[in-house]
């Protein structure tokens, strides 16, 4: 959930749904803190508003109520899943799975970004730094969501585009602004 949206504990929330139209009132989701912990809420009102959802909860009735959802995640029951195609997975079973490319582990999925171009975009973390990957069918080898692996084949170099400068390149830099 975004932020607060009204007097009355609504929230605005960003819909990360190809069937959008599936949320109505007393419908019954999770919502997931960061800290792991979950709680149960229900749909009492919903609207479209600027590209986003806006929710009225049951039982939140204030900003200061509402505030404490502001950064959860909401989710639907597993029984309340659609079904997906090949390929598809829902974020929720991407985050903690290791990432690998030609057999050297990148890292684990911390995170997944959207909105940065067509692919959505996999956080994955290792203790020395953290890499943005494309999660795209071109690079997909194997998705094993129930042992928590995503073998990838990443393009030469991909990996290296974000990466911190090197001592030398540093002072390459520092000559050419002299």
């Amino acid at each position: 959930m975004l932020k607060t949206q009204g007097r009355l504990g609504e929230l605005a929330v960003e819909v990360h749904s190809d069937v959008p139209e599936r949320f109505h009132a007393g419908m019954k989701l999770w919502g997931l803190r960061d800290d792991g912990t979950r709680r149960e809420v229900e749909i009492e009102e919903l609207w479209p508003h600027k590209g986003h959802l806006v929710v009225k909860l049951r039982g939140i009735d204030s900003i200061s109520e509402a505030e404490h959802l502001v950064g959860c995640e909401l989710q639907l029951p597993r029984n309340e899943r659609a079904q997906l195609g090949a390929d598809w997975a829902f974020v929720s079973d991407l985050i903690g799975c290791a990432v690998s490319d030609g057999g050297r582990e990148i890292g684990r999925v911390a995170d997944v970004r959207f909105g940065a171009g067509e692919a959505p975009l996999l956080i994955v973390g290792s203790a020395a730094r953290k890499y943005e990957i494309p999660y795209a069918r071109a690079y997909l080898q194997e998705i094993d969501l129930e042992g928590k692996r995503i073998r990838m084949s990443l393009p030469e170099g991909m990996l290296e585009l974000d990466a911190p400068l090197t001592e030398e390149e540093k002072q390459q830099q520092r000559q050419m602004k002299r």
